[in-house]
């Protein structure tokens, strides 16, 4: 068991690992890793297995409005239990990269299930080769509806989804011709709805019991597609959805254009994706780095993944990148320990998410949220640093106990040396702004010396109260909105 002391570099990186690829680890968690080969950790967390999450049934027995699946919030409630319990937190992370780009939401769909079968799709295809993602997007129905490709026909196409799969979804604004989107948008007609009418019909009752709501269906209607010979990127065929896909996924600036919002979300901050036609990437040479990666190894998100994740310049990226409200709640959730049954306090985890600027499956629009300093401002701290408090002040929590008894070791400490120690076990961090440091440790002077005691006793009690505080004060710290 390492010490408060005790902080290697090893530790310091796999904790920093953890932060990207998950939502942070728990110090028995950083014990087993600091003991493993770096590279050897990468592999093993690109190859998940089991999720192991809590069970889903159990999370329905006692939430019974998310067993409806009417309502947004409600859903992202069953998505943040997975996210916190978890054994593949990987998988997860992918499913909320992906829904920050190919951003669908509640407020077009009215369908919870349907969102919640798309995550569930993320989670299935988000690893693996972008052009089977790609397609898979193209005929998931909550994207048909969110961009009203059931409206588009032979004869009348709509260009919503045709646009926005260039624009937003793959290569970016200045890489296609209005000519290019015309006729993307002819070779996804027929890509549509199968049960739309029923749905329809059954919108108007709404009678959810007793299996909760049902989910749209893809239908491929021949009769409705648009067979002419099309020009799409320099090819000319009688081209479908799926050569759209293949053409995309093979070019360059697509390459650069995933490369880069892979650097986005797991190295360091980006400025928003409208920006990005006229400013450069922060780091041109990682972005060709993954853009090759991406090209030699026929367009595998795993295999790009894993060559950002064994870089340098991810390696020295450690609080680089602000941590989406998301990321930050299902964090302290997930460190914590506060979360391993159902519990109320999940139900304010959601409402606190939206609080600070993130409604879970309902993005503001198609172009997703903008990340970074963004997500801070007077109003998001506050529930920030109040939500912390919560989670972390419980003092019955696993990992403060843990933690407790890592710094008993040392014997009776002073509130420097503890604050010092809570500091390297959160992070390790790094407090900028001394004055933020001294508070807390004048703060935790005031009632002395911190006593451990026997692990059973009254002082150990008082001691892990303590403890408790100043981690919490440590998790509403300016460091530790940082990834």
């Amino acid at each position: 068991m390492v010490s408060a002391q005790d902080i290697t570099e090893q530790r310091s990186l796999m904790a920093h690992l953890t932060r990207r690829i998950g939502f942070g680890a728990t110090q028995a968690e950083l014990d087993k890793l600091e003991t493993q080969d770096y590279e050897d950790v990468v592999d093993d967390l690109l190859d998940p297995g089991e999720s192991n999450h809590l069970p889903d049934e159990l999370v329905l027995r006692y939430h019974t409005e998310v067993h409806e699946q009417r309502v947004g919030p409600w859903s992202a409630k069953q998505w943040l239990y997975r996210m916190v319990t978890t054994d593949t937190p990987i998988v997860e992370k992918m499913a909320l990269f992906w829904h920050g780009i190919f951003a669908t939401g509640y407020a077009k769909t009215n369908q919870a299930r349907a969102l919640a079968v798309q995550i569930d799709m993320f989670r299935k295809f988000g690893l693996g080769k972008f052009d089977l993602l790609l397609e898979e997007l193209s005929k998931d129905p909550a994207m048909i509806i969110w961009l009203d490709n059931q409206d588009n026909h032979k004869g009348a196409i709509n260009e919503n989804f045709g646009r926005e799969i260039l624009e937003l979804f793959s290569m970016g604004i200045g890489n296609y011709t209005e000519n290019d989107i015309k006729e993307c948008s002819r070779a996804f007609t027929g890509w549509t709805l199968k049960n739309a009418e029923y749905m329809s019909v059954r919108a108007m009752k709404d009678s959810i019991w007793p299996y909760g709501r049902i989910s749209w269906h893809y239908e491929y209607r021949e009769d409705d597609h648009d067979e002419g010979v099309k020009t799409f990127l320099g090819e000319t065929g009688k081209l479908n959805g799926s050569d759209i896909v293949r053409i995309i996924s093979k070019q360059r600036v697509a390459a650069e254009f995933i490369s880069r919002h892979l650097y986005d979300f797991f190295v360091a901050d980006e400025v928003p994706v409208p920006q990005w036609p006229y400013t450069p990437p922060k780091d041109p040479k990682a972005i060709a780095t993954l853009a090759d990666a991406y090209l030699s190894n026929d367009h595998d998100l795993k295999e790009v993944l894993r060559v950002l994740l064994k870089s340098e310049f991810f390696k020295n990226s450690r609080y680089e990148r602000v941590k989406c409200p998301v990321e930050y709640v299902a964090g302290c959730l997930r460190v914590s320990c506060a979360v391993n049954k159902p519990t109320l306090l999940m139900n304010e985890a959601v409402s606190v998410m939206e609080y600070m600027g993130q409604s879970l499956l309902n993005p503001p629009s198609v172009e997703g949220w903008h990340e970074g300093t963004e997500w801070i401002n007077s109003g998001s701290i506050v529930e920030r640093v109040n939500f912390a408090y919560e989670v972390w002040g419980n003092s019955g929590s696993i990992e403060v106990k843990d933690i407790t008894d890592r710094l008993s070791v040392d014997g009776d400490m002073y509130a420097e040396e503890v604050v010092q120690s809570c500091l390297n076990f959160m992070g390790p961090l790094e407090l900028t702004e001394e004055a933020t440091k001294y508070a807390i440790i004048d703060h935790v002077s005031r009632n002395g010396l911190i006593k451990f005691g026997d692990k059973s006793s009254k002082t150990r009690s008082q001691a892990e109260k303590r403890i408790a505080e100043i981690l919490a004060l440590v998790a509403a710290s300016k460091e530790y909105q940082r990834a």
